[in-house]
């Protein structure tokens, strides 16, 4: 039978927004450790606000309505709270109720400022960081460091020159004019952003175009891959290796630990502070460029694994073949010194290879016997012998 396809409007609901979301939804686990994080930052949070007066928008609905827009990748306030007007899992997450109103975007974006002033957005990722490593998720032994740019606000006309000299508008028009840089020799340390003076001129690689970036960085553990320090600093030639000196301070670890990064953080000078700090870098095998030196140490973590795995490998007592019936062994014999049992294929099962003896006689097979007595077993159906299908 055909359902009608009514379209009542009732007037009371008795479905809840949170009833809606699927019990597996991943966002039920990450609104519970936001909801603790934000416990935690409530005594700071009644120092930011006055006593009395008209109330503003909950610090914690606005730390969670930041957070979706960061997970979702919303472009702007703007589209935020429209999402927020009409999607119940937005509603759901930040803590809003069916009849409540979503707030003016001017308004939100006024009172983030607030909090950005006040340090919460950091407290809030340290309070985060704490429950996780409560869990024992974490590792205190080994970190790698990553660096990347963020583009700033700020356009290529409000980079102008610091004495003030330079073209004028092309046009009368006063909010955005035509400005004609084009042949215009412009760097750091000659032009400024009028918009956002602390943004620099930069780019990501050679050939590259130049934008006006900040310079974020990120400390991550290896264990799970999480981001455990943060750091943001303006886009100038040693930021890197700045902002990795700040984040392994930050640490505060008891214990010596290993530090992983690019070839864009191998400086002689980075590695030599980190290791007066009690850090191990690990420097990958990059071809010695000039202004570098690449003086392996024998304590470093990639010299230490490295040895480790040539040992493991050496140590195994497998036996491989080649296509033409050779063993590993005899191709290329072991740098410990250890002996393989040399051994060719014949009939269906591994047999010790002859050797000549001294007088130039026939082999001797007792003397190359392998240990362990292999039994030939027949074929399977549809098997054939050739130089690349063998048992």
């Amino acid at each position: 039978m055909r359902g009608a396809d009514q379209q009542p409007d009732a007037l009371f609901s008795y479905v809840s927004p949170g009833q809606r979301v699927p019990p597996e939804h991943p966002l039920r686990p990450i609104r519970e450790m936001a909801n603790e994080a934000l416990k935690r930052l409530s005594p700071r949070f009644a120092k930011l606000y006055a006593s009395s007066g008209r109330p503003s928008i909950a610090p914690e609905k606005l730390l969670r309505a930041l957070l979706l827009q960061v997970l979702y990748s919303v472009r702007s306030e703007r589209t935020l709270m429209e999402q927020l007007d009409y999607n119940l899992l937005f509603r759901w997450f930040v803590g809003l109720a069916m009849d409540d109103a979503v707030w003016d975007p001017t308004t939100f974006t006024k009172n983030r400022d607030r909090l950005l002033e006040g340090e919460i957005a950091q407290a809030f990722f340290t309070a985060v960081v704490g429950q996780i490593r409560k869990k024992k998720l974490l590792s205190d032994e080994h970190f790698s460091v990553h660096g990347t740019l963020l583009e700033a606000w700020a356009s290529h006309k409000s980079f102008r020159r610091k004495d003030g000299s330079g073209g004028a508008p092309s046009d009368d028009d006063p909010g955005n004019p035509t400005v004609d840089f084009h042949g215009e020799r412009r760097t750091n340390q000659t032009h400024r952003s009028t918009t956002d003076p602390d943004a620099l001129l930069a780019k990501k690689a050679k050939g590259k175009e130049a934008k006006l970036s900040y310079a974020a960085h990120v400390l991550i553990e290896n264990r799970n891959g999480i981001i455990v320090e943060t750091a943001l600093t303006p886009a100038h030639g040693r930021a890197e290796e700045d902002a990795t000196l700040l984040m392994v301070e930050r640490l505060r670890s008891a214990r010596r630990i290993t530090l992983a990064g690019d070839k864009g953080y191998d400086d002689s000078k980075l590695i030599a502070e980190l290791r007066s700090m009690g850090v191990n870098a690990a420097r990958g095998a990059e071809p010695q460029t000039a202004g570098r030196q690449r003086d392996r140490q024998p304590h470093d973590a990639a010299c230490r694994l490295s040895a480790v795995a040539t040992q493991a490998q050496a140590s195994r007592g497998s036996v491989r073949l080649d296509e033409d019936g050779r063993s590993a062994a005899q191709a290329a014999p072991s740098r410990l010194g250890e002996s393989r049992p040399d051994v060719h294929l014949r009939g269906g099962s591994l047999q010790p290879r002859a050797v000549p003896n001294a007088a130039g006689g026939g082999g001797d097979v007792e003397a190359l016997r392998p240990r362990a007595k292999i039994d030939p077993q027949p074929p399977s159906k549809g098997w054939r012998k050739t130089s690349r299908h063998t048992r």
